[in-house]
């Protein structure tokens, strides 16, 4: 698991970017990647823990947590 801070996260269209505390670039982050119970969605600013997996275009996060 890695850990980051939600860069932007667009609720109306479901995605967003977090920025990885580990310095590599940002990762694309879908709405169905957040572990929540009902609306699923990130603030800017939030921190998270996340994995990377492979999407349909290349690396993205997943089994996305809050912190906190």
């Amino acid at each position: 698991m890695q850990e980051g801070t939600v860069k932007w996260f667009n609720a109306e269209k479901g995605y967003g970017f977090i920025q990885p505390d580990n310095g590599q670039g940002d990762v694309f982050v879908h709405f169905t990647a957040i572990n929540a119970e009902g609306f699923r969605t990130l603030e800017e600013g939030q921190r998270v823990t996340f994995e990377i997996v492979q999407g349909q275009k290349g690396p993205q996060a997943g089994n996305v947590t809050v912190i906190g």
